[in-house]
């Protein structure tokens, strides 16, 4: 009887002892890495030529694996004669689900688009400020307790348009606003 016991009591302790050698979340993580956008603002159809920057972001503290996200981006490169500088700032949600030493992620990130006063085709002048959007997910990879490698990517909108006479914005056709993007690096976690 004291072993069916004993051997009970090993049974019903031994989830919580595992529960306890689980590691806990990361309260924030600090990303930075290479990012690389699909086209260029001026990228109408023929001449479509891919950007590539940093990116860098912070992710607060989780409430039921939904954290807080803010998002920075910027890229350089030319495209018909005129120079590409946009950079984003964005902020929204990161949803995540750990699977081992891997945690997918989703996110869903709006805010501004800002860009250099040149980059229509052939240095013309274009608005310098757009709404910006990007959905998307990626995969976090531990290499030790504090940090991780980070692939990511999704579908970005910007609605950059060519300043006319007196600042009026028009746009040509097959100015793009839609933007794939892929990002990587390490992540710290704290």
């Amino acid at each position: 009887m004291p072993l069916r016991l004993l051997s009970l009591i090993a049974l019903l302790c031994l989830p919580a002892a595992l529960h306890a050698q689980s590691e806990a979340p990361a309260r924030y993580q600090f990303f930075g890495g290479y990012s690389y956008i699909s086209n260029s603002l001026n990228g109408v159809t023929g001449s479509h030529q891919p950007l590539s920057g940093w990116d860098a972001s912070v992710a607060f503290p989780s409430w039921r694996n939904l954290r807080f996200k803010v998002d920075v981006a910027g890229y350089t490169g030319t495209n018909l004669g005129a120079p590409q500088n946009p950079y984003f700032i964005l902020a929204g949600g990161q949803y995540s689900k750990r699977l081992g030493r891997e945690t997918l992620f989703a996110e869903g990130l709006i805010g501004d688009g800002g860009a250099n006063k040149a980059w229509g085709g052939s240095v013309a002048a274009g608005e310098t400020a757009s709404f910006a959007s990007l959905l998307g997910g990626g995969l976090d990879t531990r290499l030790s307790r504090h940090f991780a490698f980070r692939v990511n990517g999704g579908y970005q909108y910007s609605y950059f348009a060519l300043a006319g006479s007196g600042n009026v914005p028009y746009r040509i056709p097959g100015l793009p606003t839609n933007f794939g993007r892929l990002s990587s690096g390490l992540v710290w976690l704290f």
